[in-house]
């Protein structure tokens, strides 16, 4: 396959909404079209897969290969006028080379045609504090945090600065300054980006992903000292998302961690993705709101509580992943096995749903 007809590949793909694009030898080019594989071309061997991933730096502005030859694995971005936006995670598997090829618009997504709630987009009216968005990966944690960007970047002024890997929007200036950094490429790493940031006058911080104890640690304080942050983690439902954060400092910390976070913790947001009845995927929002009562559990370290506080919940903006799944089958929305399949308490579930 020569770059010409990679080009051509990639435009196929664009034009039949694909999501997502395998390159893995054994296999033809596979496109994932509404959760389906839909296979294009012959079968790749090794030395073919090798080929289409060298294309695919070239494209990427003549990207250095050596991570990917040293590490085994690399992570970048690049744009094609007029056509997408493409991010590429390039690895080794069974001593040849592969790629996913994450499918992107040059244009944000527009959050009402992904059911976005208005509740979830309303986190951009936070001024200060962490919001963090969590659920497993590929779930649209970074989509959802590109729509609450957009929502400030429209709504107020001041400096938005987002430190990802890789650059998966682009945000135009509006209302607001908006600097982009991409790991690897404008910085370092999350943690020397993040520390830098915090003299470049950020009224708002976008983090990728918060990886380490340092990098937390870090986004906290940012927290703290009156800027907002985003971020996100590999975690479902708020509470696991709270032990997730307190297990990665050392036993003698976790109690000024405990009392930290409950102060600068604002929202978060745990999202799947789950099959519709017409087979599509739609994306499912377990919402809470940091109370005083919620506030005092993380203190108190009562986090094993928060659960039921969120599913008991009166307030409209609280709403837990079992509720979500429950009024999208009561609406016809998602299937009985669905709701269950997903669900965070399988048991309360099924007696739910009868």
């Amino acid at each position: 396959m020569g770059e010409t007809n990679l080009l051509e590949f990639l435009k196929t793909a664009t034009g039949n909404k694909t999501s997502d694009i395998f390159i893995i030898s054994g296999r033809p080019l596979s496109m994932k079209i509404n959760g389906k594989l839909l296979d294009y071309g012959d079968r790749l061997m090794p030395a073919d897969t090798e080929r289409v991933i060298k294309e695919l730096y070239t494209m990427a502005g003549g990207r250095d290969l050596r991570k990917l030859y040293e590490k085994g694995d690399d992570d970048f971005s690049f744009s094609i006028p007029g056509l997408s936006r493409f991010r590429v995670n390039t690895y080794r598997q069974r001593s040849s080379f592969a790629a996913v090829i994450r499918v992107l618009s040059f244009d944000l997504p527009d959050p009402q045609h992904l059911q976005i709630p208005k509740v979830v987009l309303d986190m951009a009216d936070f001024t200060k504090g962490m919001v963090l968005v969590t659920g497993p990966a590929g779930s649209g944690k970074s989509t959802t945090m590109a729509c609450i960007i957009d929502r400030i970047n429209h709504t107020r002024e001041g400096h938005i600065i987002t430190l990802e890997d890789p650059l998966e929007y682009l945000h135009r200036h509006d209302k607001c300054i908006v600097s982009q950094r991409e790991i690897m490429t404008d910085s370092e790493s999350y943690l020397a980006s993040l520390r830098a940031c915090l003299r470049q006058s950020p009224d708002v911080i976008l983090l990728g992903e918060m990886r380490d104890y340092e990098t937390i640690q870090t986004a906290m304080t940012a927290a703290e000292t009156g800027h907002l942050l985003l971020s996100s983690l590999h975690t479902i439902g708020a509470a696991n998302t709270i032990s997730r954060i307190m297990d990665v400092f050392e036993p003698n910390q976790q109690r000024q961690v405990a009392v930290q976070l409950s102060m600068v913790l604002q929202a978060v947001v745990s999202q799947q993705l789950v099959p519709d009845v017409d087979g599509r995927t739609i994306p499912v929002f377990e919402v809470m709101i940091l109370t005083s009562a919620i506030r005092n559990m993380i203190r108190d370290d009562k986090v094993h509580q928060i659960e039921g506080v969120i599913a008991s919940s009166s307030q409209e903006q609280m709403i837990s992943m079992d509720q979500a799944l429950f009024n999208h089958f009561k609406k016809g929305v998602i299937t009985k096995e669905t709701a269950l399949r997903f669900a965070t308490n399988r048991d309360t579930m099924k007696r739910k749903l009868g």
